[in-house]
């Protein structure tokens, strides 16, 4: 199955030719997505300072979730230390780490009713071996102000920049 793009990261309330074929299949709901915040105690600390692993599990967390990743960036730090984030069609995954303190730091957030962003969280502390971990998720909700309404993508000009004037 071929999925568009307004179907991957629906937009409550935007109107044009695609966001009505979308429309039909997710209807307008109160709810956005699903934010979760992933505390992670007594990892693997080996695990926590390896980015190429991270990468990959930041990906098999993405896959396992239900997410599209669009693009993963990522930077290991001296003398320890990775943050990694995901860029999803539906939103982002990211990772902070203190390899010192076997501490991880996760925030995934989703958006639509075909992802589930616990599974990714489930994956992040099985994967990095958390001793201890502390998750917490809220919804995120579509102001009531703009759940029915009608909307169009704003269109962006370019902008000239002036350069800072010297001293």
């Amino acid at each position: 199955m071929i999925q568009s793009l307004p179907c991957l990261h629906p937009n409550p309330g935007w109107t044009g030719a695609d966001s009505h074929k979308a429309s039909s299949s997710h209807p307008v709901s109160d709810t956005v997505g699903k934010h979760c915040i992933l505390e992670l105690y007594g990892c693997d600390s080996a695990k926590l300072d390896d980015e190429a692993f991270l990468r990959d599990t930041i990906t098999a967390a993405a896959k396992r979730a239900g997410a599209t990743l669009l693009n993963l960036i990522s930077h290991r730090f001296e003398p320890q230390g990775v943050t990694g984030l995901a860029l999803l069609a539906e939103s982002h995954i990211s990772i902070h780490t203190w390899p010192e303190s076997g501490y991880a730091a996760v925030d995934v957030f989703t958006c639509g009713d075909h992802t589930m962003p616990e599974r990714a969280c489930e994956v992040l502390r099985r994967e990095l071996n958390a001793s201890k971990h502390k998750l917490s998720s809220f919804r995120r909700e579509t102001p009531t102000a703009i759940a029915n309404a009608e909307r169009q993508p704003v269109e962006i000009h370019s902008v000239e920049l002036v350069p800072a004037l010297a001293s």
